[in-house]
């Protein structure tokens, strides 16, 4: 009966063909990471055939991530020879080294699920960009490129906040369902549209329907892990820099209408914060 990938033991190898259709690469390929001390074969037959075991396809493995990471291949090299690699024969040196490399797949597959995600957002963009052409709607440039850069504010955002905050909002924004970011973008838009709309009638920033604005500005702040005071109000002091923020940037103005209507909820988030927090 031959040896299959699915009857071999823990000390059966495989062919450099083998591999490389397993793994959707070459034999020259995998040849030349031999070359460059990257991934040495298990064993060469007298053929010259080279043969790799299950820890050497566990090392491919990391490699090929690594590479779609973007990591040329001195620094894979460099970030693989900071692991050991031992085999898992029982040894302490063995169960070390599988230990490890445990650790460090755990790590590039936390990575992999963070860009499932990512990849799925973007569907969901492109798809709502044809959905919207198809019906002759207006495009939205924030909705258009949602999933493609989850990441633009990480500096401003712990420069002001701290890396905790970041880290919890980016793993909150990230752990989110398709369906759930839907709706929270929803509500996004909707509530610059009324401080918007708001503004445009010249309401004035202490009226009831400012200050009902306010509060519903607020509670969507509290709902968002990172902010100061999230799960419960957010503290005065941050509702009211976040004020002064979206009229000194013109990024966050025009969710309001320009710099008019972000004065306008500048203002009124002052007001509520006066009384309220």
């Amino acid at each position: 009966m031959p040896t299959t990938s699915a009857t071999r033991g823990r000390s059966a190898d495989w062919s450099i063909q083998e591999v490389a259709r397993l793994a959707g690469t070459t034999s020259r390929t995998l040849r030349h990471y031999d070359a460059v001390g990257l991934l040495p074969p298990t064993r060469v037959a007298a053929n010259g055939y080279r043969h790799y075991d299950a820890d050497a396809l566990v090392r491919l493995q990391r490699i090929l991530l690594l590479r779609d990471l973007g990591l040329g291949l001195p620094a894979i090299r460099e970030a693989l020879d900071g692991t050991p690699d031992g085999p898992g024969d029982g040894t302490a040196s063995g169960t070390a080294g599988r230990a490890a490399q445990v650790r460090a797949l755990r790590g590039h597959l936390e990575w992999l699920r963070a860009e499932r995600q990512r990849l799925a957002r973007q569907i969901a963009s492109v798809e709502r960009t044809i959905t919207t052409m198809e019906g002759g709607g207006e495009l939205m440039a924030d909705d258009m490129f949602d999933g493609f850069d989850h990441t633009q504010y990480k500096d401003e955002v712990e420069d002001r906040w701290g890396k905790d905050a970041y880290a919890r909002g980016d793993a909150w924004w990230r752990e989110m369902s398709d369906d759930d970011r839907t709706a929270w973008l929803a509500r996004t838009r909707e509530l610059g549209e009324d401080w918007a709309a708001a503004a445009a009638r010249g309401v004035a920033p202490e009226s009831e329907e400012a200050q009902a604005l306010a509060r519903r500005h607020v509670e969507w702040l509290g709902g968002i892990p990172g902010t100061p005071g999230a799960g419960a109000a957010p503290v005065k002091e941050y509702v009211v820099g976040l004020g002064e923020m979206y009229v000194a940037d013109e990024r966050f103005a025009k969710s309001y209408g320009g710099v008019e209507g972000a004065t306008f909820v500048r203002d009124a988030l002052r007001a509520y914060a006066d009384a309220h927090l």
